[in-house]
């Protein structure tokens, strides 16, 4: 039985790649499903996603030693992937809108990876957690036990074996040291584009300036408050008949579309990151 896998890779640009990458798919007797190239001609870097099955007996392991030479060969950083599904943990504050629709995709199956535990700084969304039975964990944070709760979160996030962290609305400012634990691996929604609106009501600053357009931005986690590499942005138009709450209420649609998509993206494999930017295969 064909067993699916996903190869993923960034490189410097030099003629041959492409021809390298099928010719080793062929000799392992694998068969190309998706393929999706970018070439990077200001920065010289070409990104590769690759998605096939194989007829042979292998395992991501097997896979992984036998393309080493490959990517030695053009300098290549790489991972292929099989089809378990990334694990998903998900911190919230108060605000349940996008955790709600996380939920609501991951029980359809479309989410593109496994919800295993939630977690937050409030007891406000324990209910909706255990109601969809996903373990929910309360980590209070104050000005003092700062230290405490983000060993207590990146202690959770191993003990759930957590390929991805989301920040669905988590109201509290990570630490470099967290970021960088968590580098490539945690996913952020702000409520505009980037940068824009900082700071305390975003939704009565916008509202204030007259604002045709509201955004917002998944992006991952950095040491750089909100600065992250974008994922994706979504924005829905608006009037000035909308006032603060008409806002709010389109903004957290804006976010939920926006984070899941991200998430989702993740998940399959589909974000590569590009320096400060990302490459991402839809």
């Amino acid at each position: 039985m064909s067993q699916p896998y996903t190869l993923t890779l960034s490189c410097s640009e030099r003629p041959g790649i492409v021809h390298a990458v099928s010719s080793f798919l062929f000799e392992h007797a694998c068969d190309i499903v998706e393929h999706q190239q970018f070439d990077d001609a200001a920065r010289g870097q070409l990104f590769l996603r690759t998605a096939f099955v194989c007829a042979e007996q292998a395992d991501v392991e097997q896979l992984t030693a036998a393309f080493q030479p490959v990517a030695d060969e053009f300098g290549m950083t790489f991972t292929v992937t099989g089809d378990r599904p990334q694990r998903v943990l998900v911190m919230v504050s108060k605000l349940g809108h996008c955790l709600n629709d996380l939920i609501f995709r991951w029980r359809a199956g479309n989410l593109g990876g496994e919800l295993v535990a939630v977690v937050s700084n409030h007891e406000d969304l324990r209910p909706m957690a255990e109601a969809a039975g996903l373990p929910f964990h309360h980590v209070p944070v104050a000005p003092g036990t700062k230290a405490e709760a983000e060993a207590r979160l990146l202690e959770l996030a191993e003990e759930t074996d957590t390929d991805l962290v989301v920040l669905a609305r988590y109201m509290q400012v990570l630490s470099d040291e967290a970021c960088r634990a968590l580098y490539g691996r945690a996913i952020n929604i702000h409520h505009s584009f980037l940068p824009g609106f900082k700071g305390a009501k975003p939704y009565h600053q916008a509202f204030d300036r007259g604002v045709k357009l509201v955004g917002a931005t998944a992006h991952y986690v950095t040491p750089d408050l909100d600065e992250g590499p974008i994922i994706e942005q979504e924005v829905i138009r608006i009037d000035h008949t909308h006032d603060p709450r008409a806002l709010a209420t389109v903004g957290r649609d804006a976010e939920a579309l926006a984070l899941s998509r991200a998430v989702r993206w993740h998940c399959e494999r589909r974000v590569l990151l590009n320096g400060s930017s990302t490459v991402v295969f839809r």
